[in-house]
């Protein structure tokens, strides 16, 4: 297929990475919304979060033992685009179940319908991260995941300002949400899911599967650098989550400032919103540029996108002088992406250093140094999916989407760890409880330095430059 053709079907195809995004900023807002309306507890507001990232889990050991009962690799079947479009319809069924679910007081078949949204959810992603991978060379592979990834983290970063708009009428997000609102904003994503549904179906992208037979069993767990890469993405997955759900219990500490539960918001933001800023630069090799060109943009692109975040909360009316000394952090950001030669695994080894160093100052310092050092997690974590993802389907031939199933289930990894941390935060205090933050980019370096001898020239194959 011409270069042209494949970067206009990579254009449209993550318009989908777009929503995914915009969804979780929804969540983190109807979260909050069930807690009072239905008087639950804290716990039991969390179960929404559990159900939606034990969806993906679900979905994607289902769609594993379809393929195993019927003896065919589904996905390589029906292909990727449709399998994204089925994915699509699905979700659109969980989105507008959730409608009678509220307005029937049901909590329980808010869980069903929140479960129902992520099945759509975990098939899409299992077709759309190999299929973003296979348009275009392999040697881009990776690349092509950040720049997907970097639109994702854009409708986290604006999702929050729409949501809040369509349930408060105010982009601050003050007031109060009314049943019509949440019915108006679950119709709204229904019909977007909708039209992206149709898009993709009358878009001409190429048909990516695969002919060969299928094999029994699961023969995609025979690449080690698969089942290392499977406990990776688990860990990326909770490590990323479990910062960011402890973090309002940490600054909430006096010797973290004591911010009230209102004053944390753009924190929150900052630390989403590094996602983005390390994503966005990282996308920056899937476009044809000069080395200098490179370089300079390499510098500017995460300013620009810190730059967004602090214009986002500034526009949202949340004061955002705190966060300023931030860039420091971003500064080391560009650091890491300077030395890390485009390639994954060298890529993932100095990222996940960046993470282990910024823990530890958090947890050997307090006050403004901690809580900046925490945050900055963030951008540690920015690149590591593509990295983990191109580096354990390296290799893997006809058995890339069942690997890509397999991956897929491990985000499980967020409905895991934040649980354990918040355990052991009730032990030994929450500043302590970042420990495990220690853990999770230990074993992300550990895979990093494995990744070569996992599968020789797997750095190569998945390389990020061109």
């Amino acid at each position: 297929m011409q270069q042209r053709n494949l970067k206009s079907a990579l254009a449209i195809i993550i318009t989908v990475f777009f929503f995914w995004g915009f969804v979780a900023a929804s969540n983190g807002i109807f979260i909050p919304f069930c807690k009072k309306h239905f008087a639950l507890s804290q716990f039991q507001s969390q179960l929404i979060d559990a159900t939606f990232y034990g969806g993906y889990f679900i979905g994607s050991l289902l769609l594993l033992a379809l393929s195993r009962l019927f003896k065919v690799e589904i996905l390589n079947r029906i292909g990727y685009k449709r399998g994204i479009i089925y994915g699509l319809l699905i979700s659109i069924v969980g989105a507008l179940s959730i409608i009678p679910s509220v307005n029937a007081g049901s909590f329980p078949l808010i869980l069903a319908s929140f479960f129902v949204l992520a099945l759509g959810f975990s098939l899409q992603q299992t077709c759309a991260q190999p299929f973003v991978i296979a348009l275009g060379t392999p040697s881009g592979g990776a690349h092509r995941l950040s720049l997907a990834g970097g639109v994702n983290s854009l409708g986290t970063t604006l999702g929050p300002l729409a949501v809040g708009f369509i349930l408060f009428g105010t982009l601050s997000g003050s007031g109060k949400a009314s049943l019509e609102s949440i019915n108006e904003l679950y119709y709204l994503l229904a019909g977007v899911f909708l039209l992206v549904a149709v898009f993709l179906w009358r878009a001409k992208l190429p048909e990516i599967n695969s002919s060969e037979p299928y094999e029994h069993g699961f023969g995609a767990l025979k690449y080690p650098q698969l089942v290392m890469g499977m406990v990776a993405i688990f860990t990326y997955v909770g490590v990323e989550v479990t910062i960011q759900s402890n973090m309002g219990a940490l600054l909430a500490e006096p010797s973290f400032g004591g911010w009230k539960e209102h004053e944390i918001a753009p924190f929150i933001s900052l630390y989403w919103g590094s996602l983005m800023i390390g994503r966005w630069a990282g996308s920056l090799a899937v476009f044809s540029l000069s080395k200098q060109m490179k370089l300079v943009l390499s510098i500017l692109v995460p300013f620009i996108a810190f730059a967004l975040i602090l214009g986002v909360n500034k526009l949202s009316g949340k004061p955002v002088d705190a966060l300023y000394p931030y860039a420091l952090c971003v500064g080391v950001l560009i650091l890491n992406f300077l030395l890390s030669q485009e390639k994954p695994a060298r890529t993932l080894l100095l990222f996940s250093f960046f993470g282990l160093a910024a823990m530890c100052v958090g947890l050997l310092s307090s006050g403004t140094v901690a809580m900046f050092a925490f945050l900055s997690g963030g951008l540690a974590c920015s690149i590591m999916w593509p990295c983990i993802f191109a580096l354990s389907i390296a290799g893997l031939g006809k058995y890339a989407a069942q690997g890509s199933a397999f991956l897929i289930m491990m985000i499980l990894g967020g409905a895991v760890i934040p649980p354990i941390q918040g355990l052991l935060a009730d032990r030994i205090g929450i500043h302590q409880s970042y420990l495990i933050t220690l853990l999770c980019f230990g074993y992300l370096a550990y895979f990093a330095y494995r990744a070569k001898t996992l599968s020789p020239g797997a750095d190569e194959a998945a390389s990020m430059s061109h």
